[in-house]
């Protein structure tokens, strides 16, 4: 069964309705403290999923506190040691783009959690998205939606 925290569930809710009125969200950022360069709750990042599984094809993989590799400020947890040291050789080769955000609420201004399972790989890098909805709206338009993206990031931080 899978567990979601307070903050974990308020955010992909608040991702949720930024999908639906990126307004309102946006309006409410402002008022918020600033975001961490890197999506980690509890210091954990990209909900312990492991970076590199996803290049294996393995899509989310959940990583380990056995093996892990602090960047960033943020713990990065893998499924195996060798995974850690391919991270740890070149680390910005597989962390997800914008931080492990939502690539999508990014093109849109704005930051918002992720889901492990709602990801992409374009051109050889890694974005993340809020959740299933939002990965569908992302895939429309990647490079448009990376070029928006990469234009609002890192100022949306706060």
């Amino acid at each position: 069964m899978t567990q979601i925290s307070r903050r974990s569930f308020l955010g992909r809710s608040l991702a949720g309705l930024a999908l639906a009125a990126p307004a309102v969200l946006a309006t409410s950022h402002a008022a918020m403290a600033a975001e961490p360069e890197i999506y980690a709750e509890g210091g954990i990042a990209i909900d312990g999923s492991d970076a590199v599984a996803y290049f294996d094809g393995n899509g989310p993989v959940t990583g380990s506190a056995d093996f892990t590799v602090d960047w960033k400020g943020s713990t990065w947890q893998f499924a195996s040691a060798e995974n850690a040291a391919k991270f740890k050789a070149d680390p910005e080769a597989y962390a997800p783009q914008f931080g492990g955000y939502c690539a999508y609420a990014a093109s849109l201004g704005y930051v918002a959690p992720t889901l492990p399972e709602a990801w992409t790989i374009y051109e050889g890098k890694l974005y993340l998205n809020a959740n299933l909805r939002a990965r569908e709206l992302w895939l429309k338009d990647v490079p448009g939606n990376i070029a928006k993206g990469e234009a609002n990031w890192p100022g949306i931080l706060g």
